[in-house]
């Protein structure tokens, strides 16, 4: 079965001022998109190859698109219009299992993020910054993955984008900015339910 572009669960300007309509546009329509249709190729490719070096060919192919489908798709879900802006839910961290866990690992919501700000400004190049659910230590913990690499040494309950196209037309080469602005339109209740679901053992 195809691999298809999921819908966004809100309007493409439903993020600004954080996040331009033009941006989101670009974003999910044209970059999404071509992950889309690349794993789709790939998958078809592999079905149809008949030796092992064919198949070993296509494997950095299925890696780079499929994680960029999956990361996306987790990241549409992980954005909300801005309470803010008196739009969405997007930047409220409400009082339940999310917030304690991450009071009780960084000690407040700001210590949390200049943490992970920190942790995703240094990604050489492109890549995603995550806050992971480890199985191990049943810990909220912050990761990083290169390029489109999924993440798959903890469950993801929130990831950023850090790649050029999620934030130069906006805000030029300065990370920090995106990365401070990104807060307002992440949505809280989102991860709280990944969170509560990776503890539960929840495939995700």
């Amino acid at each position: 079965m195809a691999h298809v572009l999921p819908d966004l669960p809100y309007a493409y300007d439903g993020l600004e001022p954080f996040i331009s309509k033009q941006i989101m546009e670009l974003h999910h329509k044209k970059h999404h998109q071509t992950y889309v249709n690349a794993l789709n190729a790939a998958e078809q490719a592999y079905a149809k190859a008949s030796t092992p070096k064919e198949r070993i060919a296509l494997q950095a192919a299925l890696k780079f698109n499929g994680g960029g489908h999956i990361n996306h798709s987790l990241f549409w879900k992980n954005l909300a219009p801005s309470a803010s802006e008196g739009k969405g839910n997007g930047g409220q961290l409400r009082d339940g299992p999310l917030k304690e866990a991450i009071t009780k690992t960084w000690g407040s919501l700001d210590a949390f993020k200049k943490e992970f700000n920190a942790t995703t400004a240094s990604i050489q190049g492109s890549g995603w910054g995550w806050v992971g659910y480890n199985p191990q230590t049943k810990a909220l913990e912050i990761v990083t993955t290169a390029n489109q690499d999924p993440l798959l040494t903890h469950t993801p309950v929130i990831g950023v984008d850090i790649w050029e196209h999620a934030f130069y037309l906006q805000y030029l080469n300065v990370k920090a900015d995106y990365l401070n602005a990104i807060w307002n339109v992440i949505n809280f209740d989102e991860a709280e339910k990944r969170f509560l679901e990776a503890q539960s053992g929840a495939k995700l």
